[in-house]
């Protein structure tokens, strides 16, 4: 799921300081499929990774990072997936999940919109109005809220193929 949190880093759309991808799409889907623990982990190697110098987010990586306006957005991956496993934990059902996914953007978001806002008003000192900066920073929410439904129903249809984690696919006469 790190791995796939990184190709969504760079199927990008390139915005003014938060660019439009698909990392919150696989951040849910890691939730949804690894469930808590093991989602945030996955998510903790990606930030991990990208922070040693590995170019894995949308801008490249290494320690840097820390500094561009989008990276608290990052950070937010590791307790949005938890949070999504969390609250989908035993669902069987699309409105739950789908909760799950809102949810977990929704921790993405806080931490994303915070980090935005000490980077571009205090350290930068961008003369953004914070309603300015709260604006630029939600700009992907549209998109985020159709892939969570999105990654929702793709966790379902997973679930429904036998594709979980754990699960062995056998062949015809193996017990």
């Amino acid at each position: 799921m790190a791995a796939l949190t990184a190709v969504g880093a760079h199927l990008r759309l390139p915005l003014p300081y938060v660019p439009v991808t698909l990392q919150v799409t696989f951040v849910c889907l890691a939730g949804l499929w690894l469930g808590p623990w093991r989602g945030a982990a996955s998510q903790l190697v990606y930030l991990t990774a990208g922070l040693i110098g590995f170019p894995l987010f949308a801008k490249g990586g290494g320690p840097q990072y820390v500094l561009e306006p989008s990276f608290g957005y990052l950070v937010g991956f590791v307790p949005g997936a938890l949070l999504v496993g969390y609250v989908a934990r035993g669902a069987r059902a699309l409105p739950r999940i789908l909760l799950a996914t809102y949810a977990g953007i929704a921790a993405i978001y806080a931490c994303g919109l915070a980090h935005l806002l000490l980077v571009l008003v205090w350290a930068a000192q961008t003369p953004l109005s914070l309603t300015a900066v709260i604006r630029l920073g939600l700009a992907p929410v549209p998109k985020d809220l159709v892939l969570g439904l999105v990654a929702a129903y793709a966790s379902l249809r997973l679930r429904a193929a036998g594709l979980e984690p754990g699960t062995e696919t056998r062949g015809p006469g193996q017990r």
